[in-house]
Order: structure tokens, then C-alpha cells, then sequence
């Protein structure tokens, strides 16, 4: 387990390629999404925190505290980030999509081992393929540009990562980075699953 590290679930999007379901709530061989990721971050971080907008009584069962955006019109994953953030008192923040129910068992380690050799205060999954923008790690310090950003408009991850100094964490597993975004992505998982 990674010392001083909070994982923040983000599960407050809107679902529209889901038909407007709460994404972290579909059920993946009889299990919510949001648990599939929770139980893959339970023995990486000290704290697990869910980013929710909606239905926080069924996250709650989840067992993890569910944190609101703090921002109205629920504006991305950045304001999951900060509200979650805001609830925690851990140098590192972990966040990852509610709909990656295959993470890696040691994504934590290595993303943290990353920022620590090279030297920077943020860190972002990629497969060999492509980068994962919304698995990132984070350091508390950059809580405060980041809330600026969000005052001032910025939604866009990518745009904001890029601010800032920060590094790729290398996985050969593409699978494990899957994400649930639609009916075919779901039969997909399923057949993963059952792997």
C-alpha cells in the first residue's frame, strides 16, 4: 500500500453514452462498476474517496465516503478532483474513472515511484498506445492552481495536465485500462470479467 495516498473514484459524469445512466452504478457480472474499481484500489490506497453527483445513498454502500461536486453543473472530472481532494488530507491523490474496472493491482506504486525518480508533482497512465488522462496522479500542492483553473473556465484535463511538469507511468496491459462506455463496451467486459 502506498503511504499517504488517497485514490478519488470519479463517478460524477453524466452517462450519456450510457443512455443518461450513473455509469459507477451499472452492473458488471453482478457487481457495480464503482466496486469492481474500488476493490482493485483497496490495497493501494490508505483512503478511497467517490466523486458522485447523483445517487450518493448507493454509493455509500460502497463503503467509501461520496463526495459532491463543489461547482454547479457538474463541469468534469477537475471538480471531482478538487471536491474529493478537499476531504482528504494526503500529500498523493489517485484519480481514476468510475468505468476501469480492470486497473492494475500495483498502478499506485508505479505511478508513484514515477513521480518520485522523476521529480514532478504529476503523473498519467499510458498503455504503450495511448495516454490515460483521466488516471492520474496528483501531489496536494497543485490543489490550488487547480482550483483556479476551474474559476476561471477550465474544464478540459489534458489542458490543465499540461501546465504543469509531469511524467508517463509505462503499463504493458492495455486491457487494464479498459473503460465501460456504452452497451457493446459492457459485453466486453463481461467476457473479461468472467476471464
Amino acid at each position: 500500500m502506498a503511504p499517504d495516498l488517497a485514490a478519488i473514484v470519479l463517478a460524477g459524469g453524466r452517462g450519456r453514452r450510457m443512455g443518461e445512466r450513473d455509469k459507477g452504478l451499472v452492473e458488471l457480472a453482478g457487481r457495480p462498476l464503482a466496486a469492481w474499481v474500488i476493490e482493485r484500489l483497496r490495497p493501494q490506497a490508505t483512503e478511497i474517496l467517490v466523486s458522485a453527483n447523483r445517487n450518493p445513498d448507493a454509493y455509500a454502500t460502497l463503503g467509501c465516503p461520496v463526495v459532491p461536486d463543489a461547482l454547479p453543473d457538474q463541469p468534469g472530472p477537475l471538480a471531482g478532483i478538487l471536491a474529493a481532494a478537499q476531504r482528504t488530507t494526503a500529500d498523493w491523490l489517485l484519480a481514476v474513472p468510475c468505468d476501469t474496472p480492470f486497473l492494475p493491482a500495483d498502478l499506485a506504486a508505479r505511478m508513484l515511484a514515477v513521480a518520485r525518480t522523476r521529480g514532478v508533482p504529476l503523473v498519467r497512465a499510458t498503455d504503450g498506445e495511448r495516454i490515460h488522462y483521466a488516471v492520474m496522479l496528483l501531489h496536494r500542492r497543485l490543489l490550488t492552481d487547480l482550483a483556479a483553473a476551474l474559476a476561471a473556465g477550465e474544464r478540459r484535463v489534458q489542458a490543465w495536465q499540461e501546465r504543469h511538469p509531469h511524467a508517463e507511468a509505462a503499463f504493458d496491459a492495455p486491457m487494464a485500462f479498459f473503460n465501460v462506455n456504452d452497451a457493446d463496451d459492457l459485453r466486453r467486459a463481461e467476457t473479461l470479467a468472467g476471464r
